[in-house]
């Protein structure tokens, strides 16, 4: 099995303090997710995040129903944190996400967010032609659909937390 990786890094207004929770609810997930693939959070809340947690989903890949179960591997708030798919699609699946202080604008604090994707595909030749038929453009779109929408999720997040000191 080869195994792909995808990198993304994004900018966020606020201090690693200030975005990591968003990113601890696991069930944001859900919004940060394209509607296409109807994902949504099985586990019942609440979900207490730690090294070892379970956490099961379920959604729809080209309409095909998928169950989903990932285990957080490491937790370091709010630096950093691991999952990894235990039952799912993919042969692998090890998903690293790292929240770095950027103090590049002084007026402005951020946080330069990291994913890390390491994926597997199963089925040998025929998972390496899925993967440069789909599979690789479908793990970019979702990606691409969540640095669209962090920002404004993020910051409708921050104005709640914000609200109800």
């Amino acid at each position: 099995m080869r195994i792909h990786t995808l990198h993304r890094e994004q900018r966020l207004d606020g201090t690693p303090d200030e975005v990591f929770p968003f990113f601890a609810d696991a069930f944001n997930l859900e919004a940060l997710t394209p509607p296409l693939l109807r994902f949504r959070v099985v586990t019942p809340r609440p979900i207490d995040l730690y090294a070892g947690a379970l956490i099961q989903y379920a959604l729809k890949l080209r309409g095909v129903p998928i169950s989903w179960l990932t285990s957080i591997q490491r937790w370091d708030p709010p630096h950093a944190f691991v999952d990894t798919q235990i039952k799912g699609p993919y042969a692998l699946w090890h998903h690293t996400h790292t929240f770095e202080p950027d103090d590049s604008d002084p007026t402005r604090p951020g946080t330069i967010m990291t994913d890390t994707v390491r994926y597997g595909i199963a089925f040998g030749p025929l998972g390496e032609l899925a993967n440069r038929l789909m599979v690789r453009r479908d793990v970019e779109a979702i990606f691409d659909y969540r640095a669209a929408e962090i920002p404004r999720l993020l910051a409708e997040f921050r104005a709640r937390e914000a609200a109800a000191v």
